[in-house]
């Protein structure tokens, strides 16, 4: 029996730490058991490949692009990036094709010197272009951020200087954990529907 959803306090874990992908999926996983059901499930990676700092995003998504899982739709690569200039007319889009989608936001973001190189894990949408005082419209029921310098003094400026080692590993860790988190949502709803059909076939 499905337990009840509990709301959960956001995860922040560095990318160092000793098995994250591991802490990452699993996280990942009960949000989607949780609050994705049947929905179809839609990820936005947020950024641009013209600053090393905000192309966490489509660094993910072009990684997640490789595995060509059906179990995901994928919107913003270095290809085809989500950014200022079209994150709108993505998300009108996005509620055009699916129903009731349930959204996964991921970008990259500024923050203390002591959380960069921190993934985080959270419910309620990512709020791109907050570290550099852009309005642009939130993303996702969860979300996804990794925080990949220091922010609160030229934050244009850093993310421009962001090193790339950094954001490359940040992203293999984000695009690993999240295929796995969602095939095995995946699997578990198939299941599920399985022991259902046999259960009223009795």
């Amino acid at each position: 029996m499905k337990l009840p959803f509990i709301k959960e306090t956001p995860l922040k874990v560095p990318y160092t730490t000793p098995n994250v992908i591991g802490i990452l999926v699993n996280r990942l996983t009960t949000l989607l058991d949780e609050m994705a059901e049947s929905r179809p499930i839609v990820v936005v990676c947020v950024g641009t490949d013209r600053s090393t700092g905000d192309s966490l995003g489509p660094l993910i998504g072009t990684s997640l692009a490789k595995y060509r899982s059906p179990h995901f739709s994928l919107f913003g690569t270095l290809e085809n990036p989500v950014h200022a200039m079209n994150l709108d007319d993505t998300l009108i889009e996005i509620n055009r094709r699916f129903h009731k989608p349930f959204v996964i936001g991921i970008d990259a973001c500024l923050g203390q010197v002591s959380s960069v190189g921190s993934i985080q894990l959270g419910i309620g949408p990512v709020r791109p272009g907050a570290g550099v005082n852009k309005d642009l419209p939130p993303v996702g029921d969860i979300h996804l951020t990794g925080i990949v310098n220091v922010g609160g003094f030229m934050e244009y400026f850093v993310l421009q200087n962001t090193r790339l080692h950094l954001v490359m590993k940040m992203s293999e860790i984000i695009a690993l954990s999240l295929f796995t988190a969602i095939a095995n949502h995946a699997h578990l709803s198939t299941s599920v529907l399985e022991q259902t059909a046999a259960a009223d076939n009795l």
